[in-house]
């Protein structure tokens, strides 16, 4: 009977050692669980961070090929404005003399910008007064 006993008792206390065991891996497993969470929130913000900059990438390469699209109609605006100007001039005298006479002091001065070595010189030169002729004076022209 004391052996039965003594059993029962050594039975008891494996019993109450693994219940400890399994307690603590039930923890280790709340841990576990715990970080495959912080890592899948994480996982899925880099995705959707991934997919974000996906969409910003193609409407940045839509919005490039608009700014082409239009550069090159504007370019062609210009070489056919360029054109009707060298047009213009070949077929009228009076035209001719008109485009190559010269501007007036006050627009030929603001069309005329000295060699700037750096950012800073010009602006300087813009900020020094290099002031037009009142407009209700005239000039000769």
């Amino acid at each position: 009977m004391r052996i039965l006993i003594l059993l029962m008792l050594a039975a008891c206390a494996l019993a109450g050692l693994q219940t400890w065991r399994i307690g603590g891996l039930t923890d280790k497993a709340d841990q576990a669980q715990r970080i495959i969470g912080t890592l899948s929130a994480g996982i899925e913000s880099r995705d959707n961070a991934i997919h974000r900059l996906n969409d910003e990438a193609v409407t940045r390469e839509r919005q490039e090929q608009s700014l082409r699209t239009q550069l090159a109609r504007a370019s062609q605006q210009a070489r056919d404005r360029e054109y009707d100007i060298q047009r213009l001039l070949n077929e009228n005298q009076e035209m001719r003399d008109w485009y190559s006479a010269p501007l007036p002091d006050g627009i030929g001065r603001m069309h005329a910008r000295p060699a700037f070595a750096s950012a800073a010189d010009y602006l300087r030169w813009l900020s020094g007064g290099n002031q037009l002729p009142d407009t209700g004076k005239l000039t000769g022209h």
